[in-house]
């Protein structure tokens, strides 16, 4: 068996083990085109440990700073052009306002911070988008993602492909509660078969799962937790992975 993992840095273990998001945060000799994440702290995070603990395989494509269009992209890229046929996928869902955009054949992870860099012909239309992200934004991407996660796992499901969602930090939570706001319509909750970790509870995400638990961050400012807590959340995802049909 295969354990596929994506999501952003949560599931590449940044800060797990040593203070850094990507490898060449660190040291120039791991200069890469595509951000990965550091060795010590993937070999400490959540993913790589279940699969390891499970007996199986495991491929990590996570991103630091990945937005969920791409998590979704270069998971059916994987799909694709791999012949895998005993797999698992594992997702760890980052939050709404994410985006990515293609500009001169690169993917650019934007978050709703201000601090994404972003080529100069960019930085105007990124500075506005940062301002645009208000509640209203804010509750419309999350009805959204609702909707496309949704059709993902009805897809996968379709295949044949077993997988595991959870939440990371944001949740689906006025969903519901039946909280939305008179501008939207509220979808109401999906059917998820077992596959996705309660979305409409706050504390069946990582981040909060983990505080619950008496957990602290790495530092103060920081939401990344260390290699004990990656530790538990493993032992939880494998009491689910194990009970996938």
């Amino acid at each position: 068996m295969i354990l596929y993992i994506n999501g952003d840095s949560h599931s590449t273990g940044a800060d797990a083990v040593v203070p850094y998001s990507f490898a060449n945060d660190s040291d120039r000799h791991y200069n890469t085109p595509h951000r990965h994440a550091h060795s010590l702290n993937l070999a400490a995070s959540f993913g790589v440990l279940s699969a390891e603990q499970l007996g199986w395989s495991w491929i990590n494509q996570a991103e630091s700073g990945g937005c969920n269009q791409r998590i979704i992209r270069t998971t059916e890229i994987f799909l694709e052009t791999s012949n895998i046929k005993d797999l698992c996928i594992l997702i760890g869902w980052t939050t709404w306002e994410r985006e990515e955009w293609l500009y001169k054949d690169i993917y650019y992870q934007v978050n709703a911070s201000g601090r994404d860099q972003v080529p100069p012909e960019l930085q105007d239309k990124y500075k506005q988008w940062v301002i645009a992200q208000d509640d209203f934004e804010r509750e419309r991407k999350m009805l959204e993602w609702h909707q496309r996660i949704h059709e993902f796992h009805m897809s996968l499901r379709s295949r044949g492909i077993r997988h595991l969602f959870f939440n990371t930090y944001a949740d689906f939570a006025p969903i519901g509660c039946n909280q939305i706001t008179s501008h939207h319509t509220n979808p109401g909750q999906f059917n998820r078969h077992h596959s996705y970790l309660d979305p409409y509870n706050q504390n069946q995400t990582y981040y909060y799962w983990l505080k619950n638990q008496g957990f602290k961050t790495v530092a103060d400012g920081n939401y990344h937790y260390g290699k004990e807590a990656h530790a538990k959340w493993a032992e939880y995802l494998i009491q689910h992975l194990t009970q996938l049909e």
